[in-house]
Formats: C-alpha cells, structure tokens, sequence
C-alpha cells in the first residue's frame, strides 16, 4: 500500500508508458481476431456455447462469438461456403461431412451417459431379438442410425442394420409412434426416450442406452484453413468452452436458468435433461483426445462404411487437432 503511495508524479510517468506499450498488442491482437459464428442445434450437450455467449465469457476472453441453430443437415454445407466459421456435430456425422470437405475436431464438448438408446417391446429381451422385426429409426448419417448400427455391432449379437426392417422416423416422432403401440422398438434420445421410461414396462422398455455402449460423443470443428490463419481465435474459443463448465459447477442455478431459456425450458427442466449427457472438461479433454477419441473414430468409421454412409474411410489423423487442449 505504501509504495502504491509512493508511485505518483516522475516516477508514475515513467511507469505508464512501458505498461501501455505492454497492453497495446493485446489490444490490437483482440481487435485483429475475426468474429466466429458457430452453427448448432438445442441439444443440451452444446448448450455451455449458448451460456459462454450469455454469460459474457467468450468477449471477456477477447473474442467475438455468436452462436446460431442451424439444421444438422446445413451445417457442413453453411460452413463449406463460409457462413459458418465453426460447427458442432457427432464424431460419426464429424467424419460423414470430411468424406465431402475437410474439417478438423479441435475440443471434446459431451459425451451421452444415457441420453440416446433403444427402446424394444417387453418381449424383446436384447438386441439379438431385433432380427426381422420393425424398429423406426431416423435415415442413415444421423446419429439415431449411427446409435442403432454401433450398438448391433458391439452386442456381439450377430446382426446388423440389414437384419432389421428400418422405418424412417426422426427421433421424437419414432418415441411418439411406439408409445402409442406401433413398431417393435425404436432409436432414439432424449428428452423423447423418457416417454418410453413413463409408459410402463408390460409397454415397453429401454433395451440399451450410451451407458451400456458409448457411442454418441460431441465434439467442436473448424475448417483447416481457419486454423491456419487464426490460432489464437480457436484457442480462445476452447478457453470460453473450459470457463462456460467452471461457470456451471460455481453457480449452477444461474448457468441451468441461462441455458435452459435458449431452448424454452426453466433452469429446473433443464438440469434434468443434462443429467443424462457428461460435459467435458480441460482434464478429460486432455485425457480423451489421447487415449480415447482416437480409436473411437476409428472404430465410428468403420460402422458407417459397414452401413454405407460412407463409401471409403478417410485419413482420420488430421480430422483431430489436439494442440488447443493438450
């Protein structure tokens, strides 16, 4: 206190302009940092983006954000022509779009703790059981298909989605249609799968969700050349993402209220549907990209080659940078 006393008049003059000359290239370098436009949807997994807008935390890491609902299926296109900057999608739809442009996963949003699944007839006692019966599930590239197709292939039942009679039904219709008694079972994810969870079990039942086979992970893009040119914009971009989580485990009624009001939920309403998804941090960034992420694209990629989706599996090493989080 008493030497702050002291730095007044020369001495206070002779101070200032090395700080100001210290604080000038910050200055200019958020100033020189190009507006992000990041394209996504309501699910509750991307949800700390919308709260890093709110909140503030993306402009008080010197970056301009915004952040727009886009259709999953315009995504990739809206980033290919330049209206978008920045997409958040699956791992599996992740390497669907690079299949048609490059693209590269820079940060680990959420991964489904239970939140995706299969809902089946009592009857129906695993997935082995599905062979020859109807299941409505969305169209193939969307991650319901993609759920369904992993799911068969880890079970180890021996089927697949051919061994199946598919009816095309994007997830909420597909619950709604089995809950009033039409199809065997169905893919599908929250909030529409704990509409089968309240119909009863003599109705039916949840056969398997991400609990029991992970298979939905989340994760950030940009295109290559973006990350070329502005790697210090990404890096703040995945700050903002780190400090949008701290944000929720220090003031939880605050950050669910802010979330929940993008998507017309109250901040009650919207806990409940994040208990179902994991939210990753700095530390499980860091642990994930190396030792699991890797070999789940790999594992993704040969699942939408099998059903189609993909008719080659791309180089998936620079579909993955993992400099900004490790």
């Amino acid at each position: 206190m008493f030497r702050r006393q002291l730095l007044t008049g020369a001495a206070a003059a002779t101070l200032a302009t090395p700080l100001a000359e210290l604080a000038a290239p910050r200055l200019a370098l958020a100033q020189a940092l190009p507006k992000i436009t990041i394209g996504m949807s309501g699910w509750t997994g991307f949800a700390p983006l919308t709260l890093a807008e709110q909140a503030g935390l993306f402009r008080d890491n010197g970056i301009e954000v915004e952040t727009r609902f886009v259709p999953q299926r315009e995504r990739n296109l809206a980033l290919a022509s330049g209206a978008l900057n920045c997409v958040v999608t699956t791992v599996d739809t992740m390497i669907l779009w690079a299949s048609a442009a490059p693209l590269v996963q820079v940060l680990v949003l959420d991964r489904s703790k239970g939140g995706d699944g299969i809902a089946a007839r009592p009857r129906i006692g695993s997935l082995a059981d599905l062979k020859g019966k109807q299941v409505a599930v969305d169209g193939a590239g969307t991650s319901p298909y993609f759920t369904l197709a992993y799911m068969l292939r880890k079970s180890g039942s021996g089927i697949t989605m051919r061994d199946l009679t598919l009816a095309t039904l994007a997830p909420q219709p597909a619950a709604q249609a089995f809950v009033a008694g039409q199809f065997d079972a169905c893919a599908t994810y929250e909030p529409y799968l704990s509409q089968v969870r309240a119909m009863g079990a003599d109705k039916g039942k949840i056969l398997a969700t991400t609990l029991d086979y992970p298979c939905v992970v989340d994760t950030l893009a940009f295109k290559p050349d973006f990350i070329r040119d502005h790697p210090e914009a990404v890096k703040r971009v995945v700050k903002s993402w780190f400090d949008a989580i701290a944000l929720i485990g220090k003031e939880p009624d605050r950050a669910f209220e802010i979330m929940g009001r993008r998507v017309n939920q109250t901040g009650d309403q919207f806990k409940a549907s994040a208990q179902f998804i994991e939210w990753l941090d700095a530390g499980m960034n860091r642990d994930y990209v190396t030792n699991g992420l890797p070999a789940f694209m790999q594992e993704a990629a040969e699942v939408q080659k099998e059903t189609g989706v993909i008719r080659a599996i791309p180089d998936l090493g620079p579909l993955l940078d993992k400099r900004f989080v490790t």
